[in-house]
């Protein structure tokens, strides 16, 4: 059967991947209506029709939540191949079986552990894994747990990962899609790219009701977007790669280091600053726990570019003479001063954008999406910074704080550290 007349033009490329089992971990975003859901079932039911020994395992993270959803959207997906008499349905235990082949679709929610770790198929192994709404699971802890206990027995994995974008950018969900990984993909997907007819005419104008009356919640609900929760900090950061040729062209780079140790990490980071257009281009990092001053020194030499100046953290005087001890660097101290952090921050707020390259520096990408102002008892966001997860963020603001001093953005300030 020609699938291109069932599934969305927006997922042929992912049908083509699963095809030729280029990855394993497909994280597949959309906002309603986009037919994630109907995709991966689809996917599932037809490719184990061509292969006897891949089994599936179809997951939410509550029971009774099952039946209703995935259980039936695989039946759906069923019918829709035109394929329901190849197909044996059961409902107790929820459990779908090819019968030429005798492989299973089987159902399961994650509130037994003890169950999924017993998993046993007859034949063949768990081809296919789905998370549908993978954002009600607590986190990438559990989904590791659960992936150790399935992604055995065979050479090839198809694990689909369903959901809704939350809102908010510090969601552990919006985090790990910016992990890159050889083996991990990531899909977006919405209403705009199915054929109308597939939706009717009644989904349509609920989408643009919603589109005129409130338009970040249709941006979060139905175009899929991480709007925020209003109390981020940097609305202006742009995760994209920062080409090899476009450092190579970099001639305003600048160095940070804030020291940590036991329980905060050691980070350095390198940065440029585009000061015509305002923007801020942070392409490389060092960020660990445990390091020593002299293995710090060493990493910094082995991905250090250029001869740029180095500013560290003021508040470890003996780290900074130890590290030009060692030679081959020069590390400056920071000279902070009275309300440093907010002039730092607020002149980090300014610039048009922050470009941070998530391959190269993962650990500054986290930081600065899903730094967020403080709240007070209510839960209300206060106009105050919080003193932690911020590594990175320290690291870049010591390294700009020449750039701050000499105002070479004018944003009103008189003085910024």
């Amino acid at each position: 059967m020609n699938l291109s007349s069932i599934i969305a033009p927006s997922f042929f490329d992912i049908h083509r991947y699963i095809k030729q089992d280029k990855y394993t971990h497909y994280w597949l975003g959309g906002g309603r209506g986009s037919t994630k859901s109907s995709f991966v079932s689809i996917e599932i039911v037809f490719n184990m029709m061509k292969d006897q020994n891949a089994n599936a395992v179809v997951l939410r993270k509550i029971g009774n939540t099952l039946e209703s959803s995935v259980f039936n959207q695989i039946i759906w997906a069923i019918d829709k191949l035109g394929v329901s008499k190849y197909w044996q349905i059961k409902k107790s235990p929820m459990e779908i079986t090819y019968l030429p082949y005798g492989n299973k679709i089987i159902f399961r929610s994650s509130d037994d552990p003890i169950k999924l770790k017993s998993i046993k198929f007859v034949k063949g192994y768990s081809k296919y894994i789905w998370y549908e709404e993978v954002t009600e699971f607590y986190g990438m802890e559990e989904i590791r747990n659960i992936n150790q206990s399935l992604l055995r027995g065979g050479s090839k994995f198809s694990v689909f990962y369903s959901y809704n974008p939350p809102k908010s950018i510090n969601n552990w969900v919006n985090i790990e899609v910016l992990e890159k990984r050889e083996d991990k993909i990531f899909h977006k997907s919405t209403y705009l790219d199915v054929p109308k007819e597939w939706l009717g005419e009644q989904f349509i104008i609920e989408a643009e009701h919603l589109k005129k009356t409130k338009p970040k919640e249709y941006a979060n609900e139905y175009l899929g977007e991480v709007t925020g929760t209003g109390g981020n900090v940097f609305d202006n950061v742009v995760i994209r790669e920062i080409t090899n040729d476009e450092i190579s062209h970099f001639d305003r780079i600048k160095d940070g280091i804030d020291f940590g140790y036991a329980v905060d990490p050691s980070v350095y980071t390198q940065n440029h600053f585009d000061k015509a257009r305002r923007k801020l281009y942070i392409f490389n990092e060092i960020y660990e726990v445990g390091l020593s001053n002299r293995k710090l020194w060493q990493k910094i030499l082995d991905i250090k570019i250029s001869h740029s100046q180095i500013t560290a953290d003021s508040a470890e005087p003996k780290s900074i003479d130890e590290l030009n001890s060692l030679g081959r660097i020069q590390v400056l101290s920071a000279k902070k001063g009275p309300d440093s952090i907010e002039y730092g921050i607020k002149w980090l707020q300014k610039l048009d954008e922050i470009i941070i390259d998530n391959v190269r520096c993962p650990n500054t990408a986290k930081e600065f999406i899903s730094y967020e102002y403080e709240r007070d008892k209510e839960g209300n966001f206060i106009s105050k910074y919080p003193d932690k997860l911020n590594h990175s963020i320290d690291a870049t603001r010591y390294s700009r704080e020449q750039d701050m001093n000499s105002n070479t953005i004018n944003f009103g300030y008189s003085r910024l550290i």
